[in-house]
């Protein structure tokens, strides 16, 4: 019997578990995200927890030029779709994902408003709203149940792939955590701690709602071995998906100047070592966890330096599937959870 990673069944025959495999398992197909900006702000901007927001935030290199909030929602889903078919041609489902700042950062009322709008498009098979989790409420939570379990919207329905019709909308929950410490989330200006976020994936999932988290590996004051340690607080939490993205100096930033003055602080990683360190983080993570993404891409305008070059996403799971194969590993060969 084999004690390998075909054991687990990883989707497309891959070492881990990923993202785009388990929507391909579950629906029959490849569902892509279609980038919303839907004119949120962030309590750690204006004033209510914070101001200036995180240290190394610039929302504007994290979307893409279709999405801006001075266009419609449909007008941005519409050019998205559009943006999309020219990589994904095969693709013909889509999913609402409201991205820029803290997309429940705002009254119950207003919130239905914009995600039954976007649900409205009769491309889109459902939504994945990016938030902070001290940006979420019993409430707010009750109603994406509820929409989740068809009780919202009435005459809603979606054909998808698998030869399924589906009457209530796919609802995905993504929470930016960055860090499971409290001191370096201090440092960045999160303006919450790790005990918030475990307390909002557990009050999401508890509902029956996926839940997504993200983080970034190389803040300031967080170590190798802190990032490695980490992956043992990330196995408790009960998400479905998960998102790591390497730390990038975006200019106009404070954390830029932070790197200036004391670079001794920062844990950076030159390609290569970057690949092998997050497989060493692979094998101590949950072999159920969904990996969503594991390095990030920011337009070169936005940052003063672009070490790994002009590297696409697409290599990058080249080269992950590569070292995967050559160190004869897999996602949670070392996890010794329940």
């Amino acid at each position: 019997m084999s004690t390998g990673f075909e054991t687990y069944g990883f989707p497309d025959g891959k070492r881990y578990n990923s993202f785009v495999g388990y929507f391909k398992r579950k629906y029959g197909e490849r569902l892509q995200k279609i980038v919303l900006d839907a004119g949120f702000t962030c309590p750690n901007r204006d004033g209510t927890v914070g101001k200036g927001g995180c240290t190394y935030c610039d929302n504007a290199a994290f979307h893409p030029a279709y999405s801006t909030s001075g266009k419609s929602l449909l007008q941005q889903m519409d050019e998205g779709i559009e943006f999309h078919k020219v990589r994904y041609r095969t693709t013909e489902h889509y999913l609402a994902y409201f991205q820029s700042y803290s997309n429940t950062y705002a009254p119950l009322y207003h919130l239905k408003e914009l995600y039954e709008e976007a649900l409205r498009h009769p491309d889109v098979v459902g939504i994945v709203i990016g938030t902070r989790p001290d940006c979420v409420d019993e409430e707010k939570l009750d109603y994406l149940a509820d929409l989740a379990d068809g009780k919202i919207l009435k005459d809603w329905n979606r054909l998808l792939a698998d030869g399924v019709t589906r009457s209530a909308p796919i609802v995905i929950m993504e929470y930016g955590i960055e860090s499971c410490y409290d001191q370096i989330l201090k440092r960045i200006n999160r303006g919450h701690d790790f005990e918030t976020a475990r307390r909002a994936v557990h009050m999401t999932a508890e509902r029956g709602i996926d839940v997504g988290a993200h983080f970034i590996l190389g803040l300031p004051g967080e170590t190798r071995q802190m990032m490695l340690d980490s992956c043992s607080l990330i196995n408790e939490l009960p998400l479905r998906s998960i998102k790591f993205h390497q730390l990038q100096i975006v200019k106009g930033t404070r954390i830029e100047q932070e790197f200036a003055e004391r670079p001794e602080d920062f844990a950076r990683f030159g390609l290569e070592e970057y690949i092998d360190f997050f497989v060493d983080m692979l094998e101590l993570l949950r072999p159920d966890l969904c990996i969503e993404r594991f390095a990030g891409e920011v337009p070169p305008r936005f940052v003063n330096e672009t070490p790994w070059g002009l590297i696409r996403n697409v290599e990058l799971l080249r080269l992950l599937d590569k070292r995967l194969e050559e160190r004869e590993t897999w996602q949670g060969r070392k996890y010794r959870g329940r």
